[in-house]
């Protein structure tokens, strides 16, 4: 039952409907929030993560009566623990904020230095290969199979302090294995992912590649050490450990500033101030990410020691691991042929999708995420209960939720999305031109947000339901649809808009993903209330419309006096204020059940101040 319909039933008003018993899920105690592991290329998803980011109790077969020990609400001691745990939740959300945005700007930053051209694009994808491989060898394994069983080792004798002992062991072999033949293959790795055909420089690549793949060992390190910690109940260090990698980052980047040299013009020598600089510096930084977690590890009383051969708890989810090995590779061949065809086309192409991803990615990290992050547990239970009644009762709820926060956002995104790009990515040694066509790509791609983060919700069911074959069978089918697609645009589209086809090419297979997976859900499930979301979406889609509206018609009250750069900011405010504005002021009016627990939160702040 919702919240808001409690204190009615108890003041003795009629029940509620049958079509409204969706049970609002408020976060859980002792679990913090936007806990997550260091994401691979944005172009990969991983709807896998929620099951190694909340440790949930183990469920068994007794009584939950017998199993949960006795909480006695009036005691002192629980009211003083309250606001210790707020407290920690509250810098858990810091920690969180503070390093999306930190990683944000600096890839800003390095746009307003290096511009969004050959020089970008180069260390864009030799950056991402040491993510790729990451998740190839250890990603997968590592959320699905590893961190449960982790938790689970925590009930051994030594607490579980062998068995991480063998984990680790394993792990920096794999890594050390996959860095060198990796490093060994740059030449090869650089050239599957660039096409030379067009202004690519994958020689620049190349060197890029040699400095930021040893980095690769540090990535899965990290990825590692943050689920011992996360299993022993210390989540803060690796919340801010990505913030430390940032601050490193920053100090390259005004380095790589002040430094002499363009391995663009000249480019044939790995020397290059610049290239050693930029390269040194970011994999400095996966370093430090890296080693800032031993601290907290000693602390915990952990001591590593090396110790070989496999534990035998491995094999008991070897089938889950095995289609989630599947769906990183099917996404991972997806990303090679989007990044391949970006490279085909004008420079720039790869760092403008690469920063308009991260902007199209925004509010669904700060919304959807931590949605998921309180349904998946709820989901879970109901599953492991065999309960669908419940399950399709969360799913419905946040489908409803996710449209009603997100859609608005993704019209704005559309309507705003050229000032977007010109405000954040022209100043410095930007051009205004580079910065258009990155929000035109934002713009073109922002009907995906919504679809986007329906297919991040469905996969979690399937996965609460302990299915991780389908969820890889319907990533086949999107890169089956994706990689023609992203072909066509290449040859259709001129040099310089080919990145904005395959912007729109990505939000369309996030369509055709949402459409399968709610076709193949409603076959296991049967009916998902989806009378309810498809009206909620109707009224979300008239205030949305409303609301883009009302954004374009005062972008064109802003003066052509004020310079490309003053008028797109000026613009960006205004669009922002009164697109949402619009937006919710409409879904207020028309009264939608689901916005009133912000409604009523937002009051109440009021109210306070």
């Amino acid at each position: 039952m919702r919240p808001w319909r409690q204190e009615a039933q108890r003041r003795g008003g009629p029940p509620p409907k049958e079509s409204e018993r969706t049970v609002f899920i408020p976060r859980e105690r002792r679990s913090p929030p936007g806990v997550r592991w260091p994401a691979a290329d944005p172009d990969v998803l991983r709807p896998y993560d929620e099951l190694a980011t909340r440790m949930m109790p183990r469920i068994t077969s007794e009584p939950i009566g017998e199993r949960l020990p006795e909480v006695q609400l009036d005691s002192p001691q629980e009211e003083q623990k309250a606001p210790s745990v707020a407290r920690a939740s509250g810098r858990m959300a810091i920690a969180t904020l503070t390093s999306r945005i930190t990683g944000f700007a600096w890839k800003v930053m390095l746009a307003w230095v290096a511009t969004l051209g050959v020089l970008y694009d180069s260390f864009t994808v030799a950056n991402t290969l040491p993510l790729i491989i990451n998740e190839l060898l250890l990603g997968g394994v590592l959320t699905s199979v590893v961190v449960p069983l982790l938790v689970r080792s925590q009930d051994d004798e030594d607490g579980g302090e062998s068995y991480t002992q063998r984990l680790l062991t394993l792990a920096i072999t794999v890594l050390g294995v996959g860095t060198v033949v990796s490093t060994a293959c740059a030449p090869w790795l650089t050239g599957l992912l660039m096409d030379d055909s067009g202004e690519a420089n994958p020689q620049l690549a190349t060197w890029f590649a040699y400095l930021l793949l040893p980095g690769l060992l540090f990535y899965g390190l990290f990825a590692v050490l943050s689920a011992v910690l996360n299993a022993k109940q210390i989540f803060g260090p690796a919340q801010w450990a990505p913030v430390i990698n940032n601050l490193v980052i920053f100090a390259t980047i005004g380095t790589f500033a002040l430094v002499p040299g363009d391995p663009t013009i000249v480019p044939t020598q790995m020397s290059d101030p610049q290239v050693l600089v930029l390269g040194i510096g970011v994999l400095t930084a996966m370093v430090a990410q890296a080693l800032f977690l031993v601290p907290a590890l000693r602390r915990s009383g952990f001591r590593f020691r090396w110790r070989f051969g496999l534990d035998d708890r491995l094999k008991e989810f070897g089938g889950l691991a095995a289609w989630i090995l599947g769906y990183v590779a099917v996404s991972q061949i997806g990303m090679i042929v989007n990044t391949r065809v970006l490279t085909s086309g004008a420079a720039g192409g790869p760092s403008i999708y690469s920063n308009a991803w991260l902007l199209f990615q925004l509010p669904y990290g700060v919304i959807g995420v931590s949605l998921l992050t309180a349904l998946m547990p709820k989901m879970s239970r109901a599953a492991a209960d065999n309960d669908h009644r419940k399950l399709v009762g969360d799913l419905s709820y946040g489908s409803r939720v996710t449209t009603l926060m997100l859609l608005p956002v993704s019209a704005v995104m559309a309507v705003a999305g050229p000032a977007i790009g010109v405000a954040l990515f022209a100043l410095g040694k930007g051009s205004v031109e580079d910065a258009q066509r990155l929000g035109q790509a934002l713009a073109v791609s922002a009907f995906g947000l919504v679809p986007y983060a329906l297919v991040m919700l469905q996969m979690r069911v399937f996965y609460a339901m302990k299915d991780s074959r389908t969820p890889t069978l319907i990533m086949c089918v999107m890169t089956a649809v994706k990689i023609p697609l992203l072909y066509l645009a290449s040859a259709q589209l001129s040099p310089e808009n080919v990145v904005l086809g395959v912007m729109m090419v990505n939000s369309l297979v996030f369509v055709v993903g949402a459409v399968m997976g709610q076709v193949w859900l409603w076959v296991k499930l049967g009916n998902l209330r989806s009378r309810r979301v498809l009206g909620v979406i109707l009224f979300t889609v008239v205030a949305s419309g409303l609301g883009a509206l009302a954004a374009t018609l005062v972008a064109m009250l802003v003066p052509d006096a004020l310079g490309p750069i003053g008028k797109a900011w000026v613009s960006l405010f205004c669009q922002g204020i009164v697109g949402i504005g619009v937006s919710f002021g409409v879904l207020i009016a028309l009264k939608v059940d689901e916005l009133a627990p912000v409604t009523r939160r937002i009051s109440g702040l009021l109210r306070r101040g």
